[in-house]
């Protein structure tokens, strides 16, 4: 049995009260325990975590190692909420933490600064001509790259799919480990039905795992992770010519394509199952038809 660190302690406790008490997302927890792992190791090794000894200007020196590390603010950012949670987390057990948490300024981020960056048509039919083809885990891949584009899935929502979480019957699909930590359901379009079900009969290796999607390779039929996905949709960019790395573009872009057929924002907030329609206000920069109603005409043009 391998003995537990100090800080691997600490981390048990900050992960249970990151679920327990803040109801975070996996994911979420993953990062911030992986950013607070970075910083106690740094500043305690294997001995006895101590907050009373941590001094300001050693959580300024972290952050500056962590910045390079990261090419926007956006990646900092989540580095500084990061550790912001865990020495609250330790304020909520009455530690004095106060002048640490006071150091960590977050640097400008402005929300909706730039335009959210999506497949044109001609990428996504490349994309989508790219599939089909021949090779280990194919089917995989192909039924993985399909729910992110037909219906905008998050890596970890991928990952999360369980067998009795599709109906067949009804044509719908259950999202039990959504961002928001609630059930949702989804139209199962028949293209993605297709997908999911030739992975199914024809490749995926016999488990009694109930996950929909399993390994190929040791260990063998134990379910994959949101990185698996992610390294899947890279390659599937790779094989359509297509010069991107991040799942999350199959998911700008299905919002897109949304706003481009005529829907409304709210029904883009419903689809992508956003809690805040504040959080869809990204994609109105992209409604060209909608935006072009209340544009003003250009000083000295023609009326």
């Amino acid at each position: 049995v391998l003995e537990t660190t100090p800080v691997d302690e600490e981390l048990c406790r900050f992960d249970t009260h990151m679920e327990q008490v803040r109801g975070l997302a996996a994911e979420t927890r993953r990062f911030s325990r992986r950013i607070t792992r970075c910083f106690l190791l740094q500043q305690f090794g294997d001995d006895q975590v101590d907050l009373a000894a941590i001094k300001p200007e050693a959580v300024r020196r972290f952050i500056i190692d962590q910045s390079t590390h990261y090419s926007s603010p956006g990646g900092i950012v989540a580095v500084i909420s990061a550790l912001r949670g865990y020495f609250r987390f330790r304020t909520a057990g009455g530690d004095q933490v106060q002048t640490l948490i006071a150091v960590l300024t977050s640097p400008p981020n402005w929300r909706q600064a730039s335009l959210p960056k999506a497949l044109s048509s001609i990428e996504v039919q490349r994309l989508d001509d790219s599939l089909g083809w021949e090779g280990p885990s194919a089917r995989r891949a192909d039924a993985m790259v399909r729910l992110a584009l037909d219906l905008g899935l998050r890596r970890g929502e991928i990952a999360g799919l369980a067998l009795e979480d599709i109906d067949w019957r009804a044509g719908t699909i259950r999202l039990r480990r959504t961002k928001g930590g609630r059930e949702d359901v989804l139209p199962l379009p028949e293209t993605t039905g297709h997908a999911i079900a030739d992975y199914l009969r024809l490749e995926r290796p016999p488990t009694t795992s109930r996950a929909v999607f399993v390994r190929r390779i040791a260990p063998c039929g134990r379910p994959v992770g949101p990185d698996c996905v992610g390294k899947t949709i890279r390659q599937a960019y790779a094989r359509a010519g297509l010069p991107y790395t991040g799942a999350h573009l199959l998911r700008h872009t299905m919002a897109s394509r949304l706003l481009a057929s005529g829907s409304s924002l709210k029904e883009v907030a419903d689809v992508l199952r956003h809690r805040s329609l504040n959080t869809t206000l990204i994609y109105a920069k992209l409604d060209t038809r909608s935006l072009s109603t209340v544009a003003l005409p250009w000083p000295g043009g023609a009326e």
